[in-house]
């Protein structure tokens, strides 16, 4: 089995400089450590000025050069370029006829579409053989079991267009003879997806490739054809069986260790799944691969008497590089929002400069408190004393490795250990200071000590772990900070970050200037008190009314007619012997009655028809971008919103406050794109509703209304809207029950659905949200109904088409 479908965008980092000939060159570690401090205070020339990044979104991104750009192919389709690993172009998105890189796709690749039950493809692999030529390696598979189709297609240029050369290989053939000749058994069989094509220090051409089912395979290629050389069915067998969640294959020859990476990821794709990066090695390409125990990887496989996909069996094995973290930003801590970290990063490629000896580790990622939305990030990767790639914490912004001074190091640190788990649970920060004696305290008991010019050596509980010292930019404090990457002998990871060290007082005082509660001042639902700051601040709170809001945030507003109330909610902030306050000033409005908030009829204009909020404006083709254009065509009463896929129109901020409503709308869409919005409604970028006529839920990726929250919430209706048809679409909340209607009819029904318009001044529109490809389409009475849950009755007299 491989994955569920997900997909949206952005980058990362990474960048690799060796310098054991300049230690070599340079003689001990105390060398060159008179410098001073101030010689570090701006930024390093390595990275020059505070980096630029723009983002693309490529699943399963895979790279390669091109003179000076590289570029990234992954699933669907996908890919993007770009000549600093920094500032991304988007290429293509989907699997669509008109995609430049298979402009007839559906045509090209009709074979592997049909055997593989599928309409998309996965990911992509892109290389140059020897004819000059760009060979892609394709796959296709039916999602929900390994019945997948691996081919080759062919360009003369790197951005196409490809033709296609045939499919090689299959998967899934149930109850019938497989490429060895055996009838096909999904439990030692590979699912033929995930390729990967790489040639050995040799010059010789292979192919890893491989996801669940029966593990990672790799194949011996013709360097001429692009094809496999003949007789070996399904290839050597490296890694995992029994449908142990091991997917994503790469491997990548080091000069510097002279041994083969195979780089997979463990566990599954999505915000739940636990994906991570691991390692192993050979001497070898075909194996035998191990980790740094001495693991031997090929017998690395699922328990089958444990559930199918359990994961206990495998986490202990290879080179876990990096898993789900989060550098916390607490309250009173540079920057904004919840800090820098990742959900599920994983499916990598590697980049190595034999020139400049730079690696860099570039995947996709999900990020916390995001849902499924992912980008590209780039990494720089660098190999430890023990011959293992340690990764950068943050992306990289064009840092080198330099020269580290001992007393630079000294400080706090935000401190990260990836573990070796496959889980959901996010990694946070704890705080450690690595002191002047070289002991490491705080959160963690340990040493440290610097062992050459950026070489690091750890030892935590008797555990040691080996790295290096590396000055990067920080993007919540904007600024370079040192940091630390490195790897046990057991396989873990560990990151720092370094902090700004501050008094008591000064953490106090910047607790109290960064604490805040409702930027409104308006409160209409139960507030969530932080109850610790940075550097482990206690905040603890009172309240003037604890009868409208407790000293908990338990909020009671006033019944409808009578008067809003003002309460005075104040916070005490502690640290050691410092103590500080600050109150805040909140108004808790009345109940309301129910009413149709605003009524969009698009007769010509963006005005409101009820008269009750105010006219919709021209957005561009995200919800904050300018430009864009609507025009008018005939509707199902009137006339209808014209979306030209490239443009949305912004509703008036706070239509709906509460978690008592009802939306209701027409859609007649010319595409179905997945994940693009019709109706759109946000708090923040990562608290929001999304009626989506095509999401990622079901096999046919049916019309859904998804949200983040803090929590995910996918409401699969199990149909999909079609092109070129009217269809009616409502749905009401109420409380957090969830009802959604497709043409009167109720698709779907469930509990515990998000509150997420708790302030009054949250922002709405049609056709685009913060991320993904506009809608295209028209968009016909558009009714928004606050603090009112129609009825199954009403809502079907509204699905009666004039």
């Amino acid at each position: 089995m491989k994955k569920k479908l997900y997909l949206s965008l952005v980058i990362t980092f990474a960048v690799f400089i060796l310098a054991v000939i300049n230690f070599a060159e340079n003689g001990s570690a105390s060398k060159g450590e008179g410098e001073t401090k101030e010689q570090h205070a701006s930024l390093p020339a390595s990275i020059g000025e505070a980096p630029v990044f723009s983002e693309a979104s490529v699943h399963d991104p895979s790279v390669i050069k091109v003179d000076d750009t590289f570029y990234v192919f992954g699933s669907h389709l996908a890919s993007a370029k770009t000549q600093d690993l920094m500032q991304w172009e988007q290429l293509t998105t989907h699997v669509h006829n008109g995609n430049k890189l298979i402009p007839n796709v559906y045509e090209e690749l009709a074979e592997a579409f049909e055997w593989a039950n599928s309409d998309t493809l996965w990911a992509a692999d892109v290389r140059q053989l020897e004819d000059g030529k760009f060979y892609m390696y394709y796959n296709a598979c039916q999602g929900d079991s390994p019945r997948s189709a691996l081919g080759v297609a062919v360009a003369d240029d790197i951005e196409g267009p490809y033709k296609d050369l045939g499919i090689f290989l299959k998967s899934g053939m149930w109850g019938e003879p497989s490429e060895d000749g055996t009838i096909y058994d999904a439990r030692v069989h590979p699912n033929t997806i995930d390729p990967h094509t790489f040639f050995d220090k040799e010059g010789d051409l292979w192919m890893v490739y491989g996801s669940y089912s029966g593990g990672i395979f790799i194949l011996e290629m013709d360097k001429a054809t692009g094809f496999p050389l003949p007789g070996q069915g399904y290839g050597t067998h490296l890694m995992g069986g029994n449908h142990s969640r091991i997917e994503g294959p790469y491997i990548q020859y080091s000069p510097e260790t002279d041994y083969y990476y195979l780089y997979v990821t463990f566990g599954g794709l999505d915000v739940t799944g636990g994906y991570n990066m691991r390692v192993a090695r050979s001497e070898h390409p075909d194996g035998p691969y191990y980790d740094a125990e001495g693991n031997l990887m090929s017998d690395v496989k699922s328990d089958p008497d444990l559930p199918l996909f359990d994961d206990r069996s495998i986490e202990p094995y290879a080179v876990k590089q990096m898993g789900n973290f989060l550098f916390k930003r607490y309250i009173g801590d540079p920057g904004t929002g919840s800090g820098t970290g990742y959900v599920s990063p994983g499916h990598n490629s590697i980049y190595y400069d034999e020139e400049t000896k730079q690696m860099f580790l570039l995947f996709h990622s999900r990020f916390p408190e995001t849902g499924e939305m992912h980008q590209i990030r780039v990494h720089q990767m660098f190999m430890n004393e023990a011959g293992w790639p340690v990764v950068a914490p943050y992306r990289y912004a064009g840092e080198t490795l330099e020269k580290i001074n001992r007393q630079d190091i000294a400080g706090d640190y935000k401190l990260i250990n990836h573990g070796k788990d496959i889980s959901a649970e996010i990694k946070e920060s704890v705080y450690v200071t690595l002191e002047t004696n070289n002991k490491m305290t705080g959160a963690v008991s340990g040493k440290w000590k610097k062992t050459s010019h950026y070489q690091a050596e750890f030892t935590i509980d008797g555990t040691v772990y080996n790295g290096i010292f590396l000055r990067q930019w920080d993007p919540d404090s904007e600024s370079v900070v040192m940091t630390f990457t490195a790897l046990s002998n057991e396989g873990e990871a560990i990151w720092g970050s370094r902090v700004e060290s501050l008094t008591d007082n000064e953490v106090v005082e910047a607790v109290k200037a960064d604490l805040s509660i409702a930027d409104s001042g308006m409160v209409i639902a139960d507030l969530e008190l932080p109850l610790t700051g940075t550097r482990n601040t206690e905040i603890s709170w009172s309240s003037s009314q604890p009868d409208i809001i407790s000293d908990q945030g338990v909020v009671r507003r006033p019944a409808a007619g009578e008067e809003d109330a003002v309460v005075a909610l104040t916070a005490t902030i502690t640290k050691g012997s410092v103590t500080a306050t600050k109150s805040f000033s909140l108004t808790v409005p009345a109940q309301s009655e129910g009413r149709l908030a605003a009524h969009y009829s698009f007769d010509g204009t963006l005005e409101d028809s009820s008269g009750n909020a105010g006219a919709g404006t021209i957005t561009g083709d995200r919800i904050n971008n300018e430009g864009g254009t609507i025009s008018y065509a005939d509707g199902v009463s009137g006339q209808a919103a014209v979306f030209d896929g490239a443009s949305g129109v912004r509703l008036p901020d706070g239509l709906i406050s509460g978690n008592t409503y009802t939306v209701s709308l027409w859609l007649h869409p010319d595409e179905l794109t997945m994940f693009t919005t019709a109706f759109f409604g946000a708090r923040t970028d990562v608290n929001w509703i999304s009626l989506v006529p095509r999401g990622h839920d079901g096999v046919n990726n049916d019309t859904m209304l998804w949200s983040n929250s803090g929590a995910w919430y996918d409401a699969g209706t199990g149909v999909k809207v079609e092109t070129g048809k009217w269809t009616h679409v409502a749905f009401t909340v109420d409380s957090g029950q969830l009802k959604i209607y497709i043409d009167g009819v109720e698709r779907f029904s469930g509990t515990g659905f998000p509150n997420v318009f708790t302030s009054t001044n949250a922002l709405f529109a049609l056709g685009v949200n913060y991320w993904d490809p506009p809608f295209k389409g028209k968009i016909d009475e558009v009714m928004i109904f606050q603090d009112t849950v129609l009825s199954a009755e009403e809502i079907t007299e509204l699905a009666q088409q004039p």
